[in-house]
């Protein structure tokens, strides 16, 4: 059964913060309203939007306010501009005639200063579609991968970090060789101290977007200090303790646009990069599933944008898996630029020569959407309207094809972030979905 959950304006600041001003230490705020609480309208209803811009906690009357309106991530349609008056103006947004998403692009400039906001509100969301069809050979592709996959011994090495054990948690680092090519990842396994065989629920964490360390591994601590076994992994087979500066020299040599990993291989749906990414999720699986101190009974996928999308997809592939948390999924409806709307992240579109059949007919078999479908087990998403990263329309497109139980928490107001308090959620769901 479908569960909606509106966190309207909900600011989390950390805790050396919240003397602070929000947003942090700016002089100026944008206040966008919609005229319906939720940000949610039918399509062929008329929406507007209520603009105020304070300065110093100060309305600015007079303030001209210039505005543009378009579909989500698309050009604008309309533009336009309003006087403030008493602090405030109402602009008109209209409407659409398909389910999707329309967005107010603000910008106002004081003392020679450009200010931007934006706002973007939904019209009959919950029938957006995916344009992504699911290919008629895709569930014996995917078999015969994890076949191959399976065929290689479970090999990994697990090595004490002291630097993360607390008094009541010990943290190891792993590094889970994947095939026989020579091919690993590296992850931090988060252990309650003195855990008991069996008694653990376990949880795996890919990571989101990019070539980059596992950063601030104790964030998350929480999980092993209320008694779950956690292994949050990196995709790429870098050591996480490499400077700062060779990620960035790495990235910069083999993540452009034109070269990125997401793009690597797309020309074939054997050979894209993204193959070997979406087995090494099943790997950590096993990794999870072998360990003495797991219950036998729960593994949970958690993550946000591409680490949403694995989660998701891990959770499809893997029949152990028992629930999914997926913040705002990337790899989601990848090719809904074929209806000239907002398509998910990497965003293809946006790179000239991707929109050839070979590598449209790749998309299909790691597109989010496509896994979905077949996911039975408990689902909690979460998504902001305001995401120009893994935009709302194509969050929607999961969402609506997910056959299992199912909730969301929908935050209208955030971009592509989630707050410590939706985290903190996540695992009171978890605890509250465990299979006892």
């Amino acid at each position: 059964m479908k569960k909606y959950l509106f966190l309207l304006f909900a600011a989390c600041l950390p805790l050396g913060l919240a003397a602070e001003n929000y947003p942090y230490r700016s002089d100026v705020l944008w206040v966008a309203q919609p005229d319906h609480a939720d940000w949610l309208y039918r399509t062929g209803e008329k929406a507007s939007v209520e603009v105020r811009f304070y300065r110093y906690g100060i309305p600015q009357d007079g303030l001209t306010v210039s505005y543009e309106l378009g579909g989500d991530l698309l050009p604008a349609d309309a533009s336009g501009s309003v006087v403030l008056k008493n602090g405030r103006a109402v602009i008109p947004v209209g409407t659409m005639k398909r389910p999707g998403f329309r967005d107010c692009r603000l910008s106002a400039t004081v003392d020679g200063q450009t200010f931007r906001h934006h706002v973007k509100v939904g019209f009959s969301p919950e029938k957006i579609e995916p344009y992504t069809a699911m290919p008629a050979d895709f569930d014996d592709f995917w078999e015969r991968c994890k076949a191959e996959s399976a065929a290689f011994p479970l090999r990994y090495t697990k090595e004490r970090v002291e630097k993360y054990c607390t008094a009541q948690i010990d943290c190891f680092l792993i590094k889970l060789q994947l095939n026989k090519h020579g091919q690993s990842i590296y992850g931090y396994l988060f252990m309650p101290k003195g855990a008991q065989p069996g008694s653990c629920p376990a949880v795996l964490v890919p990571p989101g977007a990019g070539i980059k360390t596992i950063k601030e591994p104790l964030r998350h601590k929480y999980y092993a200090e209320q008694g779950c076994i956690r292994f949050e992994f990196e995709i790429h087979g870098l050591h996480p303790d490499l400077p700062e500066e060779r990620f960035r020299e790495i990235s910069a040599a083999f993540n452009g646009r034109e070269n990125g990993y997401l793009a690597n291989g797309l020309d074939s749906r054997d050979n894209y990069y993204m193959k070997r990414v979406y087995l090494a999720c099943v790997r950590a699986a096993d990794l999870l599933a072998s360990l003495p101190e797991w219950d036998g009974r729960n593994l949970i996928a958690q993550g946000g944008s591409q680490g949403g999308a694995l989660a998701l997809i891990a959770t499809a592939l893997d029949p152990r898996i028992t629930a999914c948390v997926a913040n705002h999924p990337a790899l989601s409806d990848m090719a809904r630029f074929k209806l000239g709307e907002a398509d998910g992240y990497p965003h293809f579109s946006r790179t000239a020569g991707m929109d050839t059949p070979d590598r449209v007919r790749t998309m299909a078999y790691y597109d989010v959407v496509n896994f979905a479908r077949s996911i039975r087990v408990p689902v909690f998403m979460t998504w902001g309207f305001n995401d120009n990263t893994c935009p709302p329309t194509t969050s929607y497109a999961v969402y609506n094809v997910l056959p299992g139980p199912k909730e969301a928490l929908i935050t209208p107001v955030n971009e592509h972030w989630t707050s410590e308090a939706t985290g903190r959620k996540q695992l009171e769901w978890i605890k509250q979905h465990l299979i006892r």
